[in-house]
């Protein structure tokens, strides 16, 4: 089972870079974007609900902001759009695909970087969003929950750690929150399961060649239930094209 997330920064920008074509050739059984920066309504062209895929769509109310979507080979028994929290919902950054016992979420967690104001926001979210988690841990539901959390965890996940400890997504109070829920609340990062070596990135800064230079940050995740552990078959970074200021990661599970 092949799953692929990936921010892009605009999925009509994404569209136009060559994405779905990409796409069309990975054969994944599940699509998680975020960032699509769309309404339903402005997406009229049959490209953005592939063929062979059933598409859904969580969007933010506000036009060309944040926003999530899914794509599955498979009809789900259940869709879940947002977490019941009307502020978080209303930006569209949750949708969930149940499958028998299994869920895929599709989810775009607030940045902080654009100032203190969204940097509240993100640690509200964030307090409001851990108990969430820790329920489902403690149910018979098996989850993959792909997405841009906007926080690297360890150094090992940034290139200029030193000089963004006091930057939003690298953040002591953030890393220490992927910290409980990692530790504490039996969830995984299945990256890191297969791939513990440096310079792993997922995004990078727009500035100062970050991409040429290779100077960027791992935020982008498939979180997993701890039931999935011994699942995680590969795991890649697509970095041969650039559909986004993101890079698509594909994991591949024994299910």
């Amino acid at each position: 089972m092949r799953v692929i997330t990936l921010n892009a920064n605009g999925i009509r920008s994404a569209e136009r870079k060559g994405f779905f074509a990409w796409m069309q050739q990975q054969n994944a059984d599940f699509i998680c974007l975020q960032e699509t920066k769309a309404q339903l309504h402005q997406l009229d062209n049959d490209t953005f609900c592939p063929p062979n895929y059933h598409c859904f769509y969580h969007d933010a109310e506000k036009k060309g902001y944040s926003g999530v979507a899914l794509y599955c080979k498979k009809q789900p028994d259940k869709i879940i759009n947002g977490i019941g929290l009307p502020d978080v919902d209303a930006e569209g950054r949750f949708i969930e695909a149940q499958f028998g016992n299994i869920s895929i979420i599709s989810l775009y967690l607030p940045s902080g970087s654009s100032g203190e104001e969204r940097q509240a926001f993100k640690f509200y979210f964030m307090d409001r969003f851990l108990p969430y988690l820790q329920a489902c841990s403690k149910t018979n539901r098996e989850y993959i929950i792909c997405g841009d959390w906007n926080i690297a965890h360890k150094e090992i996940d940034l290139k200029n750690w030193r000089g963004n400890r006091k930057n939003s997504g690298f953040l002591p109070e953030e890393r220490a929150w992927l910290d409980q829920l990692f530790e504490n609340s039996h969830w995984i990062d299945a990256f890191r399961l297969i791939n513990q070596e440096a310079e792993q990135y997922t995004w990078w800064s727009n500035r100062g060649q970050a991409w040429a230079k290779n100077v960027g940050w791992r935020i982008d995740y498939q979180i997993i239930s701890s039931g999935l552990k011994d699942k995680v078959k590969s795991t890649s970074i697509y970095k041969d094209e650039r559909f986004s200021d993101h890079a698509p990661l594909i994991i591949d599970y024994d299910l």
